[in-house]
């Protein structure tokens, strides 16, 4: 009879819990992008704007035969940028509206707000998404296999970036100070690195120095799937283990060394 009572009541709490998460991630795609998509739509050609632009350029450097490649750089840009986004958002929430010493205080967990806030950037992408999407279907040709594996390429890289972007929050004290950490950071794993284009284009004595960048291994997975550069099997694992490794490695950071409660 206890083990039943105390089954039931396990249900009880585990949907209380899935409620609350529905919640969570509902308010933070009202408050955080469909508030901002529809009350002020010219913030949308930024995030249109910014992949696209890069795009433009390499194809117009390159005459169009690197526009496959560019179009994949931009698809790599939109999801590293939704999750570096993270960081001025939430360093916003949490020095201008205290929103996350409520939410400290509240039964909900850091995974889920972060959860929630990340989904929030992704709709906010949504524009610059579709647009490349587009594009994709005309220059970009995937087998089933090569489509699922861009598709995790694209998850790791912004689950990457999520993690980055939420750790930097919670140590941000100023909002001037959370852009000027989010264009650092982009421009050092988005911009850099060998994202639009082949790493082959670099020179090899600084070659080495890209591979610094996970969205380096990324852009070599995305490359490959598309036919676009020949990797070897071992060079393919190694560019699926390094990128997992850096997600996995931080999001440890995440959880153990950012500041989710004051001190």
């Amino acid at each position: 009879m206890l083990e039943t009572r105390e089954r039931i009541w396990n249900s009880y709490i585990n949907t209380i819990r899935k409620r609350n998460r529905f919640s969570q991630f509902t308010a933070s795609i009202l408050v955080n992008s469909l508030y901002e998509m529809k009350n002020y739509p010219v913030v949308l050609v930024n995030t249109v704007l910014s992949p696209i632009s890069f795009l433009l350029l390499i194809v117009f450097v390159s005459h169009g035969s690197l526009v496959g490649e560019a179009v994949e750089g931009g698809f790599i840009m939109s999801m590293f940028g939704a999750g570096t986004s993270l960081q001025a958002d939430l360093s916003h929430l949490k020095n201008d509206f205290k929103l996350q010493d409520m939410v400290v205080s509240s039964p909900t967990s850091w995974i889920t707000y972060v959860s929630g806030m990340a989904i929030s950037e992704l709709v906010y992408s949504l524009p610059a998404l579709i647009v490349l999407g587009v594009l994709s279907v005309y220059f970009v040709h995937l087998s089933a296999v090569g489509l699922v594996s861009f598709i995790a390429v694209l998850m790791l890289v912004f689950a990457t970036s999520m993690a980055i972007g939420y750790t930097f929050a919670t140590f941000s004290t100023d909002i001037v100070q959370s852009f000027a950490f989010s264009r650092l950071i982009s421009t050092l794993f988005s911009t850099i690195p060998p994202v639009y284009y082949p790493i082959t284009y670099i020179p090899l004595p600084y070659r080495y120095l890209a591979y610094l960048s996970p969205t380096t291994y990324a852009a070599q997975l995305a490359q490959y799937e598309g036919g676009y550069i020949q990797l070897s099997p071992e060079m393919v694992l190694v560019s699926w283990v390094v990128l997992a490794s850096v997600t996995a490695v931080l999001f440890l950071i995440a959880g153990s060394k950012a500041r989710w409660r004051e001190k």
